[in-house]
């Protein structure tokens, strides 16, 4: 199966344009997953039992909720969530209306993520915060969050990763990105070239995330 150059360049327009729409939905979803799931994980951890701030009611209820959301495919959240998506963005379909089912789908994720990574951190030293009579943002700002940063930023590296899948699925269902171009000039015209073509992209661009993501863990990592 050979790739024709010259039908690359001609639609080079549209490839560039699909991928600056999959970088939009990214960056969108991935803020909304940062802003939200990083206090979501942080709460999940300390209210767990023999945390500082064990809370069984509040534990539980979050925790419901984050199984709930991440139990349901992806696709079907999309088609789920179709109402919400038409009352913030008022459309159902393009890069702004993909990233409202990207961002409630990355923002439980992440939130896992955050809590395992503060699981590895060494009890002793939160025990240690708390004898001294720091307090729980002290704790959070001081300790949780230093010691985690690490492993925190391989689950940003990771989010990124399932968001550049998740993106590419709502191209599907008219998401905009390079998932909607390999549909509509790849499958739909059953044109090889394009799917070659952004299949490439999207090997590509995760090998650079997954780099950029290791490298700035290891520099950031003082253990």
């Amino acid at each position: 199966m050979g790739i024709d150059i010259q039908h690359v360049i001609e639609l080079w327009p549209d490839i560039l344009k699909a991928f600056g729409e999959t970088m939009y939905m990214i960056g969108i979803s991935l803020t909304v997953a940062i802003v939200i799931g990083l206090p979501l994980g942080i709460v999940l951890f300390i209210t767990d039992r023999g945390l500082f701030l064990e809370n069984r009611i509040i534990k539980g209820m979050l925790g419901f909720i984050v199984n709930m959301v991440r139990s349901i495919p992806f696709i079907i959240l999309l088609v789920a969530l179709i109402p919400l998506t038409k009352l913030l963005v008022d459309s159902t379909i393009g890069p702004a209306a993909a990233s409202v089912s990207l961002s409630v789908a990355a923002t439980p994720f992440f939130a896992r993520i955050v809590e395992t990574s503060l699981r590895e951190i060494d009890k002793g030293v939160i025990e240690a915060a708390v004898a001294v009579g720091a307090t729980p943002w002290m704790i959070i700002k001081d300790v949780l969050l230093p010691e985690s940063k690490s492993s925190i930023v391989q689950g940003v590296t990771m989010t990124i990763i399932s968001l550049v899948a998740y993106s590419a699925m709502a191209g599907v269902v008219g998401g905009g990105g390079i998932g909607d171009l390999a549909i509509r000039f790849g499958y739909y015209r059953y044109d090889n070239t394009i799917m070659v073509v952004t299949v490439v992209i999207l090997i590509v661009l995760v090998q650079i995330i997954q780099q950029l993501g290791d490298w700035t863990s290891k520099a950031i990592d003082k253990r």
